[in-house]
This record gives structure tokens, sequence and C-alpha cells, in this order.
């Protein structure tokens, strides 16, 4: 997983949601900047990667295909 991956599973989300990407972020992140920061060039820990990308899978939605390039974790039992 790197962060352009994280970035797009962000827009693609915020697209088909409608939102703000900072809306998404502080969803995905609890921290509305923290997607716009990966933009800008900022890195991130692979724990944090692994918990946005967790979260985008948990709330993935159903109409909109998981990107194929992009490793999908499966859900989570909370989310299940």
């Amino acid at each position: 997983m790197d962060k352009g991956q994280l970035i797009m599973l962000g827009q693609s989300f915020a697209a088909h949601a409608g939102l703000e990407l900072s809306t998404v972020s502080t969803y995905a992140a609890n921290d509305g900047k923290w997607l716009n920061r990966l933009q800008g060039g900022a890195s991130c820990t692979l724990r944090k990667a692994a918990v946005v990308v967790q979260w985008f899978s948990d709330h993935w939605p159903t109409d909109l295909e998981w990107p194929a390039d992009i490793p999908r974790p499966p859900q989570s039992r909370e989310a299940a």
C-alpha cells in the first residue's frame, strides 16, 4: 500500500458519495487534513495506513467497484 493508493481510495469514495475529501479524511483517519497532507507529500506510518484502508474496506459503497490494483482487506468483524 502506498500513499497514492490511499489518496485514490479517498478521492474515489468522496466523488461517489458527493463528499469533500476533508470529510472523508475525517471519517477514515479521524483527521480532516490527513489525506490532503498526503497529497502534499507528507508520509504516514504503516499502522495508520492499515487503519485507513480497513476503514475504507468496511465502509466501501456496494455500488462502487473497489480499485483492482489495490489489495482489499476483508471486512472487520465490527463492520460485518
